[in-house]
């Protein structure tokens, strides 16, 4: 009998028993569980923090676009240096091939003129 009587215990299922959940009294107020809503304090330093985060961004923007702008010009001003520096070279170069003595002498001759040693007087240099 004592080994039906375990075989018996071993068959048996327990129930869990399931916690009651006690009944809300009309009184009593339904306690909040999380926030959903936001203080119009919060929303104000929300709105806040959006308008100086968006004014902010377009002073940096605004910024660089004038640095970008700047740039351009002075780009443009170093162009223009430099082709007024090649063409003052430029310049220089045929004015000094045309300044020789006998680029001179050939064309004082093309205009008639004539070398009279009489007419020249010396100078004393300073």
């Amino acid at each position: 009998m004592a080994l039906e009587q375990r075989i018996f215990q071993t068959n048996t299922i327990h129930e869990v028993e399931q916690p009651q959940v006690p009944k809300r009294q009309e009184n009593q107020e339904p306690v909040r569980r999380s926030r959903k809503h936001f203080s119009s304090g919060e929303k104000f330093l929300f709105l806040l923090f959006a308008g100086a985060l968006v004014v902010f961004s377009t002073m940096i923007l605004h910024t660089q676009a004038q640095v970008n702008e700047t740039n351009l010009e002075v780009q443009k001003l170093n162009r223009e240096i430099t082709e007024t520096t090649k063409q003052n070279t430029e310049l220089a170069i045929q004015a000094s091939e045309k300044s020789t003595y006998e680029v001179i002498w050939n064309k004082a001759k093309e205009l008639g003129l004539n070398l009279n040693e009489k007419n020249v007087k010396v100078v004393p240099g300073r």
